[in-house]
């Protein structure tokens, strides 16, 4: 079985992630062609676009985290200052454990921004840590209307599939974040322990 917990703290993690990125571009190789996230005349969805292309093409799994910061970078960004401000007190509830005060003050971004895909993934997480894994599933799905390239929420939702006990929803979900982003080590390990399994079975 999956260490689960290892993996869950992982996926926490990247959830939490608020990385600045000093110096992204020089610590990436020539060959990637990591654009400079500060471009004034490249919009966020061209940005993604290219990030997202990126990180489907590389086979180095230095270079891949290196762009996955660059890409939540850019998720953390509303376009509203101030639900910007609430998503980052947001986070240090979470990090408090304080889930309640987080869950709220999320609603009043939701409120704000429906729009934001990070929001309702920051949701997501707290909800998963509070194991209301059907709240958690329900938000995820809204990420993935508005992002349905967030290999964060599909991981989320194989983690919690798995946790069910559902084991095919579970590989689909991981496969699906591989299918975006090849190098994620969570979902590669999970896909290898649990692909044997569940396709015996068939």
């Amino acid at each position: 079985m999956i260490r689960s917990a290892t993996f869950a703290a992982a996926l926490v993690g990247m959830a939490l992630s608020a990385t600045t990125l000093p110096g992204l571009a020089a610590q990436t190789q020539p060959d990637a062609k990591m654009p400079d996230t500060k471009t004034p005349d490249l919009s966020r969805p061209a940005l993604l676009d290219r990030l997202f292309g990126l990180l489907h093409g590389t086979h180095n799994a230095d270079q891949a985290k290196l762009i996955e910061a660059a890409i939540w970078k850019a998720w953390s960004h509303s376009g509203s200052p101030s639900a910007d401000l609430l998503l980052v007190q947001a986070v240090a509830a979470m990090k408090a454990q304080a889930y309640p005060t987080a869950i709220a003050i999320l609603d009043t971004v939701i409120e704000m921004k429906p729009d934001f895909a990070e929001a309702w993934n920051k949701r997501a997480t707290v909800y998963f840590l509070m194991r209301e894994f059907d709240h958690s599933l329900a938000d995820i799905d809204q990420v993935l209307k508005l992002e349905p390239r967030h290999f964060g929420a599909l991981a989320g939702r194989g983690m919690i599939y798995q946790e069910l006990g559902k084991k095919r929803e579970a590989l689909k979900a991981y496969r699906r974040a591989l299918s975006i982003y090849p190098e994620m080590p969570g979902p590669r390990r999970a896909v290898k322990e649990l692909a044997p399994e569940v396709e015996q079975a068939i």
